[in-house]
């Protein structure tokens, strides 16, 4: 069973993260920020991966430190879950549209943490939140699931639609990185015997 839990309680946030990495898209999620609840459903809807988050933060000073964390907490649950990384494919892409906007995101589940970002935005917010947290949390999601991760924005001119097609662009990359080999499941992925 791929499940794990990470709690993570610190002066600035407290939150909780389950997920299961087998399961059906289904998602319990409250951050306190309404946007980031919407885009962590849709990575949890189109990954296939259950999600229950939940978090406490400081927002009465601004979004980064429940933004940042939210991605530490739910990365380093990914990487429990994932445990060895035996039998993964490993590798995913995905190149998702959402109207006039199309985003690409590649990634390799190699446990050698990397974030390539390259998404603009033409307003400074998003509902309540502040886009330059977008990157915050790929980048604190990448460094603790352990996944080399690039995130590149083609074209689109709806700020909503060009975060959300990021959203989804992980989400179904990782649904096929993660997913078991029938023909290599009792393998690591590598020819180093380990990641």
């Amino acid at each position: 069973m791929r499940k794990a839990t990470v709690d993570r309680n610190t002066k600035e946030t407290r939150i909780s993260a389950s997920v299961n990495l087998d399961g059906s898209g289904s998602y319990e999620i409250a951050t306190g920020i309404g946007f980031l609840d919407h885009m962590l459903e849709q990575l949890s809807r189109h990954s296939l991966i259950d999600i229950t988050l939940k978090a406490e933060g400081d927002l009465h000073i601004d979004g980064h430190h429940t933004t940042e964390d939210s991605g530490i907490v739910l990365g380093q649950a990914v990487a429990q879950a994932l445990g060895e990384r035996r039998g993964i494919w490993r590798y995913g892409s995905a190149l998702i549209p959402m109207d006039e906007t199309l985003s690409r995101v590649a990634l390799d589940a190699s446990n050698r943490p990397y974030l390539i970002w390259k998404v603009a935005f033409s307003q400074d917010r998003l509902g309540s939140m502040d886009t330059e947290l977008f990157k915050e949390w790929f980048q604190a999601f990448a460094q603790h699931a352990g996944l080399t991760l690039h995130v590149e924005n083609l074209y689109g001119i709806n700020n909503h639609h060009i975060v959300e097609s990021c959203f989804k662009a992980l989400a179904r990359a990782l649904r096929e990185a993660i997913q078991i080999d029938p023909r290599k499941a009792d393998a690591v992925p590598s020819t180093k015997g380990s990641l």
